[in-house]
């Protein structure tokens, strides 16, 4: 970028920093509360190790992250400057939801990355008081996975191997029509009457499920503005 235009028009200032491939998404998840390595990586599935690493050293050196030695490993979190692209991160996801989540691709479907958001997404005020394990399996439009959420007060807790709890509730879905209820686009209620979602457990379990479950915040946003 020419220096004279930077001092003259701050947008290009800004863009030099945030525009950045991987920036806002790493800010995106800092935002949201993940502050290990690997908890990044989990958000950021696309990112290779390597070029987290570089972004966040980068940010760092830029004063929007600061990385603080802890006993499970280095944590990182936003300084004022970081957390001051909050609004920017919120107007972008706005957008996003609004103009270009429409129509879900193939390879926006990554169960990985829906289970990370649903378990970000749990009402935990709204969780029974004993441990609730969870079963997702993703089957027929995605590769078949499984997962177990692990839901008790005051935090949600997602696994890849079985845990070892035992299982109260099974949810059998395809991972687009899981997808929909995340983005808000399709309720857990109607996803069940349809077949499209299928659970399997005791009624308080089943039911409990669909206040237990939260959506995308954009979503919650989008309703509000259309009130």
């Amino acid at each position: 970028m020419d220096t004279t235009y930077g001092q003259f028009c701050p947008v290009a200032l800004g863009a030099e920093v945030f525009a950045e491939r991987w920036t806002p998404l790493i800010v995106r998840e800092l935002l949201s509360g993940s502050y290990r390595f690997s908890d990044l990586q989990r958000g950021l599935p696309g990112v290779s190790r390597n070029l987290l690493t570089q972004r966040l050293s980068q940010l760092t050196r830029r004063g929007l992250v600061e990385r603080r030695a802890a006993a499970a490993g280095p944590r990182y979190q936003l300084t004022d400057a970081g957390q001051a692209l909050a609004p920017i991160i919120d107007a972008l996801g706005e957008w996003g939801y609004r103009w270009a989540a429409k129509d879900l691709r193939p390879e926006h479907l990554n169960p990985d990355l829906l289970m990370w958001f649903l378990r970000r997404r749990v009402r935990t005020d709204k969780l029974p008081e004993h441990r609730t394990v969870v079963r997702f399996e993703f089957h027929a439009d995605a590769p078949r996975r499984v997962f177990w959420l692990i839901l008790q007060r005051p935090e949600a807790d997602l696994c890849i191997k079985d845990p070892g709890f035992g299982t109260d509730l099974e949810v059998v879905a395809g991972i687009e029509a899981m997808a929909r209820v995340y983005l808000g686009h399709l309720t857990l209620a109607a996803a069940v009457r349809s077949g499209e979602v299928q659970l399997t457990g005791p009624t308080a379990a089943r039911r409990g499920l669909h206040g237990w479950l939260g959506v995308s915040p954009f979503a919650d946003t989008a309703t509000r503005r259309s009130a």
